[in-house]
């Protein structure tokens, strides 16, 4: 199904843009060998990733999606996470299939490209940079640039007048349930990789506007501007 056409299109990181667990995951099971504790593993990580790096580390601790560590453990952990992740941003991520081919389209065929993540801006643009992509995006909006990250509509917005659009012109590319509020309440129109971290649940269920399996099949779904 045809969506208009968008004058900006706001992406994704992790998960989306980029398969970040496997080094999430080292980075998890490394702060857990410091303190002593169980490692968790990549299938477990996978489940908890998309709510930024506090809220991981916290997760790793439980053992759950939520509840909240002991406040001197986890003072203990997030410094020795950050430590082991800021050295293992981009070794063993890789870019989604599609994705190089979709945002050299997107750009060819002239729309402003947006980053908008949780992901900490000292983590954000090493691993965009390291990755190829930094040159494809008009503006980054990390998860620290703003007071409020997704899903609030503020980094969304911010984008959006960054860039000299209104919501209403403009689209949200993402793959959890955080990038769909977010892009609601903003006013965006909303579309989803089937792939990607919804902490285990079917993105469909969310509604967005459409589920793709490649970015490089977004192009096509584009109405072709009015003559």
């Amino acid at each position: 199904m045809p969506l208009p056409r968008p004058r900006m299109i706001l992406i994704d990181l992790d998960g989306t843009l980029v398969d970040s667990v496997p080094d999430l995951a080292f980075s998890v099971d490394a702060m857990m060998d410091e303190l002593g504790l169980p490692r968790r593993g990549e299938r477990a990580v996978r489940k908890w990733v998309g709510n930024g790096v506090e809220r991981l580390v916290k997760r790793a601790l439980v053992n759950d999606l939520d509840g909240d560590p002991d406040p001197e453990l986890y003072d203990r952990a997030l410094p020795a996470f950050m430590r082991v992740y800021q050295e293992n941003t981009s070794r063993r991520s890789r870019l989604y299939p599609g994705v190089r081919e979709g945002l050299d389209q997107l750009q060819a065929e002239g729309f402003r490209l947006g980053c908008v993540t949780n992901k900490a801006g000292r983590f954000t643009l090493p691993l965009l940079r390291d990755k190829g992509i930094l040159d494809r995006f008009s503006i980054v909006v990390s998860g620290d640039t703003l007071e409020f990250s997704k899903p609030h509509p503020a980094p969304l917005l911010h984008a959006a007048a960054e860039l000299g659009v209104t919501p209403g012109e403009s689209l949200m590319i993402g793959d959890s349930r955080s990038d769909v509020k977010a892009a609601r309440a903003a006013g965006f129109r909303i579309v989803c990789m089937s792939y990607g971290y919804n902490h285990g649940e079917d993105i469909r269920a969310e509604g967005p506007d459409a589920v793709l399996d490649r970015l490089d099949e977004l192009p096509p779904l584009l109405q072709p501007e009015a003559a």
